[in-house]
């Protein structure tokens, strides 16, 4: 039997790319029965498994890197590394003199790294481990002999009217993957989104939660958030207008407004949660019946509302004893 006629054979027993299994049968019995019948019971499941395998230790390596490196991404160590190559990168930026005077900006410590970074690892591990298995999956069912053609087709007909469908539900995801990745907010910031404001309780990828002043909890789909006003990123500022009335010595209760301030900047259970001295800015409005002298302070993130409420209850008093009168 020539080769052309025994390869000839060997197609027509086994196929145009004959597994090893229903190869070796066909030089062994020289049956095709034989050769199709093993490969059917043995050679596909044995390619199948070994597909099975592939993807699951595929799998596990790629999970395995993407939790390392968020794990650096996270840990304090790395963290500060970069921040140091980044102040040292804005002050060779610096003019000379500004390097000499040792203006060097610090720049602002993220404390919710790790978490942003656990939650990016997840998505992901999902993702990573969707693709893959859908790989195998196709690779198993081309190996059962299934038509792909029809099934891919029909497949992105779906994909299509569902991506119609869950316009807003992919939207929502989006935006939540951008949102941790620039790191808008996180639970426990105070943040204004136009329609609700108040304190993030949950963060997910579709919805965010936060509860108002009034203790109304607000879900609100990542995707209509259009832009955030966070009031507790790195610093805040605490600013008081206080209104006294017309004829007062207006130099005299700046004094008094800059006293207060300043001592309460000294107190020790006011020091940790004022990061600068207060300033007084001076007349910021003048109404028919009132001055109104603006003081700041710069104070650590969503410290700002007790600060102010404190120096509202600190310059009543100083008033009162110096007989300054304020206007409503």
């Amino acid at each position: 039997m020539s080769v052309i006629q025994q390869a000839d054979d060997l197609e027509r027993a086994c196929g145009a790319e004959p597994s090893w299994v229903c190869e070796r049968v066909w030089e062994a019995t020289g049956s095709r029965a034989w050769s199709e019948t093993i490969d059917l019971l043995v050679g596909r499941p044995a390619k199948i498994l070994l597909i099975i395998v592939v993807a699951w230790v595929a799998n596990r390596l790629v999970r395995r890197a993407i939790r390392r490196l968020t794990a650096g991404i996270a840990d304090p160590g790395s963290q500060e590394r970069i921040r140091r190559l980044r102040r040292r990168a804005r002050w060779l930026r610096r003019p000379r003199r500004a390097q000499a005077q040792g203006q060097v900006d610090t720049g602002p410590i993220s404390l919710r790294a790790a978490a942003r970074a656990e939650t990016l690892g997840h998505i992901l591990r999902s993702v990573a481990s969707i693709v893959i298995w859908a790989i195998a999956l196709i690779t198993i069912l081309g190996e059962l002999g299934v038509n792909l053609g029809p099934l891919i087709a029909s497949a992105g007909i779906a994909g299509v009217a569902l991506g119609f469908g869950a316009q807003s539900l992919v939207k929502d995801f989006l935006s939540g993957v951008f949102m941790l990745v620039e790191d808008q907010y996180g639970v426990g910031d105070i943040i204004d989104v136009g329609e609700a404001s108040g304190t993030v309780e949950a963060v997910s990828l579709r919805t965010t939660r936060l509860r108002d002043v009034e203790g109304t909890v607000w879900h609100i789909p990542n995707g209509v958030i259009e832009r955030v006003g966070n009031k507790s990123q790195q610093w805040a500022r605490a600013v008081i207008d206080v209104q006294v009335a017309q004829g007062t010595d207006v130099d005299e209760a700046q004094r008094i407004i800059e006293k207060v301030a300043d001592e309460l900047y000294r107190s020790p259970e006011w020091r940790g949660k004022v990061l600068d001295a207060p300033e007084v800015w001076g007349i910021e409005e003048l109404k028919g019946d009132a001055v109104v002298v603006r003081l700041v302070a710069k104070t650590l993130p969503s410290e700002q509302f007790g600060v102010s409420r404190e120096l509202r209850r600190r310059v009543s008093a100083a008033f009162a004893r110096a007989d300054i009168k304020m206007s409503s």
